[in-house]
This record gives structure tokens, C-alpha cells and sequence, in this order.
């Protein structure tokens, strides 16, 4: 077969019947299809080839950032999980000729460092990818490395959304295509410091939403419950807070983690970041103060945050960190200034990052923060006033509250939504019924909007918060208020609204979403039971051999119906404040206890309500 070593466009011809690409999420820039109506087979015989000259370019500066032959190897493991076929290795060969010697079609990753991507303010992305498909090879050549893994996103969803013949082999239509994102912040904020999460789970989140190429994850890491009648009075030191960084025990600042079984330690957060990393993105670190504000007028005040940072810094591959910064009272405008421009200097003297800090209203007419800072937009117009921000020569990240704020459970109605709204997004951001997009921060004064291709507005963050606290709420329902809010989020930052053709219409969304939710590679969060469909048994046993026993499966996704019979002892069903011995069921994401039959997730427990009481050959069902 041929290799071509430039990317050769082919022509679109009208009334040639050419298969499309399906719909995707986010939508593709452009897509020109073949001429000659040709399909690219996918079988177990397509080799993926990593091309020599830039197999080992990083996607960043840091040592550890992926290479290209390291995206092209997590490529190749997606591909086996989500088709079941055995692929070749990857290889690594030259392309000076223009020929490659294999029996089947090749998938070819490489790089156009020359190429022309931009994201709308004109500024060059290094995420922009060019692909050609002929019918042996599919040829992904990216501006940079993350490019190409992006573009690797790209055929793993067309893969998923044509679905495989009868034979067991899959085909994507012949053409060609180029695709870049319009903004270069698009990220999704999680709040852990009010709610423990592993950094499994952390994990297999970061590879479903770079699916869907977003490509930051923004980790509110320290924070206390917002329980208004205590945290404003002498008791907020009793509400629960945490700090989920554990720095060593001889640590100055050790004691600020009040609970280590509830931290992430240095090897976890790096082994973290660098799955992430390999995903295609990287976290970002957020830090809080305490409860009431901290005494800007006290000497040691700052030198005490200076030193927190400096421990923890170094855990960072991120080349931003966000200081938080924000809800302080105005009469202290002058030291909030002075204490946001001191951390700036101060962590870019000591670790070359920069800063970010959550938009608060500074009545000042003598000092300003530096235009070095980004600030983060949450609230129009008490807090912030973008369109100022932007003409005063700062960079903006959009996480208006309006839009893009999410919560946990709440005990009370009202808060915010528990998922991104799909119409507001797609047609009730403007008086227009126009959709919305990272530049987009009020629906009633179009005027405190800006320009869509405004080079100070980098991009976009959606956050949930978690101020209740867990709430009774598992880290999986997290995920699933997070899940289809990530899917729309990708589609408006990447593509945005009104500005290109090939942008999806919410019921094209819609389609896409529940083939693409249910088959990201990588990471199973809705925990899915190989082999097994909607309606199935999952097992059966009318006898257990020995305790304990395995079912062979970790956990099953809901909805779900378990059945079970027991005859417990006298002393298994005993609450002694100790469950471990009275454990009926054990998984990967949850427990249920014989006591008042206790479920347990995430090291929480949730018995039913007394007097319940399981008796002696009760059966359950749940």
C-alpha cells in the first residue's frame, strides 16, 4: 500500500454519494468527503505507525510530558477496549519514502508543525489536526502532539458512532478534514475540598472528558461546608473542611490536613497527573483560606501562605495555579491587591507558574492587580464586570454562575442546577434564542458581552460545587450530574455558538451523546458488566460454596435489582459500632451491611432509618 507523506485534499463533488462522517462531539471544523465514495477499513490487521522524526516530541515543556509514541500507545489500548480486536504494536518508521511494506491499512500519526491552526482570537494552537482517510490509511498529522491526540479522539468516536458490520470489522468514510478549537481553556472545576474522592476515581474522570477534548481539570482542593447559621458566627470551626493535599509528617504545615485518610499523597497526585497527562491534560491546583477571611494586616499572614505553596508546588506539572482569592470584603480592597500582586511574584520567582484568582470587585483607585494574573469570572455583575476586566487589559476564564455553576445535593430547594442546561446553552443565551459560548456572560445586557474572537477571553471553566459537604451523595452520582454536562461544555468551548457551520444542533447532540457516553474508552464509570445488556441477570447462585465468595463482578451500574436471602447470627446483626463484622456485600464502589442493612460509599455510611432491624432468614431486595 501507499503512504502519502503530505496531506493531499481531496475534492468535494456534488451528487456523488459519499457516506459522512457522522456527527460527533464536539463537532468537526471541516470535513470534505471522498470523491469516490471510499471507506477506510478498521480490522484486527491495521497497524498504527508513529512517524520517526517526531515519535519522540512532548506535548510540554515538563519532562514527563507525553510524547507522541506515548499518546499513540494509550491510542492503541483504547482501540482494543472499545473493539475487542487484537491490534498489531505500535510502530515507529520513516517516512523519507513513500511506501510502507503492510498487508492491511495503517493508521498514521505524525505532525504538521507548519500548519495553519488558530483558535478564534487568530492566536496558534498547538491542538489543531489535519486527517486524511483513503481506503488503507487514515493519516492524523497534529500541529503539535496533542493535536494528534485529539485528532485520535476523532476516529475513536466515528469508530463508536458507525458501529461495527456483521463481520466484525468497522469502516469509516473516505475524505479528508481539519479541526481546531476555538478557545484554549476548556475545563470543568471539581469541588474535593467539601467532598473525599480517590484519585481513581479523579482518574478515570479525566479520561472520559478528554473523550470529548476538554482539556483542563480545575481541583478546588481546601474548602469548608457553607452552612450559613454556623459559618458566620463562633461555631464555623466545627463545620468540616479539608485539605486534601498530605504532605510528610515532619511537614511544617502537616497539621493542616485534618484528615490523612482523606489526602492525596505525593505519589498518588503525580501518578495522577500523569494519567492525566496522557489523556491529553493536566490539573490545576486551588487552595483556600480559612472560614473567615485571613488578616491581611498581620505580618506573618502572608509568609504563612507562602509557605504552604512552597510545599506543594513542586507536586504541580500545571504551568497555572489558581490562589482562589475571592468574596473579600471591599473596605480591604488595598490588601487584598497587594496580597494577590505578592503571591503572583511570589510563585513565579519560585516555580516560573503563573496565577489565577476567581473575579472579585476591587474599589480601587489607587493600586490594581497585575494584568500577569487571569482572573476568573463567576458572578455579573456584583462581583466582576468582564467587559472592564477585558479593556483594562486582563485575561478572562468564563465561569459564570448563570450558566456554568452546578451543585450537589442541597437540603432545601433552590441552589443550583444539578447539570449544565441543554436549551439555555443551545438556544436561551441571548434575546436572539442565539446558544452560548465562552464570550457570552449575560442573557439581559448583550453589551457586558464581548467578541467572540476577543483575545483576552481564554476560554471557559463550568464548575460543581459541593458546599453541603457529600450530602449523601457517592462520587459515581457526581459523575453522573457531571457526565452529559462535560459532553455539551466540550461542544461550546471547542465549537461555540453561531460561528461555524458544522456546529451541532441540540438533537444532534443529543443522538450523539448516548453511543459516545456509553463506550469511552479508557474508564468505566457507568459501570458496565462486559458481555451483559439492559435486562440481563448479571449472576445467579442458589448456594454459596465459602465465605467469602466472589461473583466474579466488581460493581454494576444502575438501575439494577439485587435479590438476596440470609440467615445472619444473633451477633452479625448487632450494632457494636463495628460493621467490618457484619459485611454482606462488598464491591469496587460501595458496601451493605448486615446492621440495619448499612450501605457505605466513599467512607460514608447510610443506614436505613431505625427501627429497622434485619431478622434472622430476612430476604432483601434493593
Amino acid at each position: 500500500m501507499q503512504f502519502l507523506q503530505s496531506l493531499v485534499p481531496l475534492l468535494l463533488v456534488a451528487g456523488v454519494h459519499a457516506t459522512k462522517f457522522q456527527p460527533q462531539i464536539p463537532s468537526l471544523q471541516l470535513f470534505f468527503s471522498d470523491e469516490l465514495s471510499r471507506s477506510f477499513v478498521f480490522s484486527p490487521e491495521t497497524q498504527i505507525f508513529v512517524d520517526e522524526i517526531f515519535a519522540s516530541q512532548s506535548s510540554g515543556s515538563q519532562s514527563s510530558a507525553p510524547t507522541l509514541l506515548d499518546f499513540a500507545e494509550t491510542f492503541r489500548s483504547d482501540l482494543v477496549q472499545l473493539t475487542s480486536l487484537t491490534l498489531p504494536q505500535v510502530q515507529v518508521a520513516s517516512f523519507n519514502q513513500t511506501r510502507i511494506n503492510h498487508d492491511g491499512s495503517v493508521i498514521v500519526l505524525t505532525l504538521g508543525p507548519s500548519s495553519n491552526h488558530t483558535l478564534y482570537s487568530g492566536a496558534a494552537t498547538p491542538e489543531g489536526y489535519d486527517f486524511t482517510i483513503s481506503n488503507s490509511s487514515y493519516v492524523i498529522s497534529g500541529r503539535g502532539p496533542i493535536g494528534a491526540w485529539w485528532g485520535t479522539r476523532t476516529l475513536l468516536q466515528q469508530l463508536v458512532l458507525s458501529g461495527p458490520r456483521s463481520n466484525g470489522i468497522y469502516t469509516i468514510p473516505a475524505g479528508n478534514g481539519t479541526d481546531s478549537p476555538g478557545w484554549e481553556v476548556r475545563g470543568f472545576m471539581l469541588d474535593a475540598g467539601r467532598h473525599w474522592y480517590t484519585t481513581e476515581f479523579l482518574a478515570e474522570l479525566c479520561t472520559y472528558a478528554s473523550f470529548f477534548k476538554i482539556n483542563e481539570f480545575h481541583l478546588h482542593a481546601s474548602d469548608n461546608l457553607w452552612i450559613p447559621s454556623l459559618l458566620y458566627g463562633p461555631e464555623w470551626r466545627s463545620l468540616y473542611s479539608g485539605f486534601r493535599f498530605q504532605p510528610p509528617r515532619d511537614s511544617s504545615v502537616s497539621s493542616l490536613v485534618p484528615y490523612r485518610n482523606e489526602s492525596w499523597s505525593f505519589t498518588e497526585f503525580v501518578d495522577l497527573q500523569s494519567h492525566c497527562a496522557r489523556r491529553g491534560w493536566l490539573p490545576e491546583l486551588m487552595l483556600n483560606g480559612t472560614p473567615d477571611s485571613l488578616n491581611l494586616s498581620y505580618p506573618e499572614t502572608i509568609p504563612t501562605i507562602q509557605s504552604i505553596w512552597s510545599q506543594f508546588l513542586p507536586w504541580f506539572s500545571s504551568s497555572e495555579v489558581s490562589i482562589g482569592a475571592d468574596e473579600y470584603p471591599s473596605l480591604f480592597a488595598e490588601e487584598y491587591i497587594a496580597f494577590v500582586n505578592k503571591m503572583s511574584t511570589y510563585i513565579g520567582e519560585v516555580s516560573g507558574k503563573s496565577i489565577r484568582a476567581w473575579g472579585t470587585f476591587e474599589p480601587s483607585n489607587t493600586s490594581f492587580i497585575s494584568t500577569n494574573v487571569t482572573i476568573q469570572h463567576w458572578d455579573f455583575p456584583s462581583a466582576s464586570i468582564p467587559i472592564d476586566l477585558l479593556e483594562s487589559g486582563y485575561r478572562v476564564i468564563n465561569s459564570e454562575q448563570a450558566f456554568l455553576y452546578l451543585e450537589g445535593k442541597i437540603p432545601a430547594e433552590g441552589g443550583f442546577p444539578q447539570t449544565l442546561n441543554l436549551s439555555l446553552l443551545f438556544s436561551g443565551a441571548s434575546a436572539e434564542d442565539g446558544g452560548w459560548s465562552p464570550n457570552i456572560f449575560t442573557v439581559n445586557d448583550p453589551a457586558n458581552n464581548t467578541a467572540y474572537d476577543n483575545s483576552g477571553i481564554r476560554g471557559a471553566i463550568f464548575a460543581l460545587w459541593n458546599d453541603w459537604g457529600p450530602n449523601a451523595t457517592t462520587p459515581l452520582e457526581t459523575y453522573y450530574q457531571l457526565s452529559q454536562s462535560l459532553a455539551v461544555f466540550a461542544e461550546k468551548t471547542w465549537a461555540g455558538s453561531g460561528l461555524r457551520s458544522t456546529e451541532l444542533t441540540m438533537e444532534q447532540f443529543e443522538a450523539a451523546y448516548s453511543p459516545l457516553n456509553a463506550h469511552t474508552p479508557g474508564q468505566n464509570l457507568n459501570r458496565v458488566v462486559t458481555g451483559k445488556s439492559s435486562g440481563d441477570v448479571v449472576f445467579v447462585f442458589e448456594d454459596l460454596p465459602s465465605f467469602p465468595f466472589h461473583t466474579g463482578v466488581e460493581s454494576v451500574g444502575p438501575p439494577y435489582t439485587l435479590s438476596f436471602s440470609v440467615r445472619p447470627r444473633a451477633s452479625d446483626v448487632q450494632t457494636t459500632g463495628d460493621t467490618t463484622n457484619s459485611e454482606l456485600f462488598k464491591g469496587t464502589d460501595s458496601s451493605l451491611y448486615a446492621s440495619s442493612l448499612t450501605f457505605s460509599s466513599n467512607a460514608e455510611y447510610y443506614p436505613l432509618p431505625p427501627p429497622f432491624q434485619l431478622k434472622p432468614g430476612l430476604s432483601g431486595q434493593t
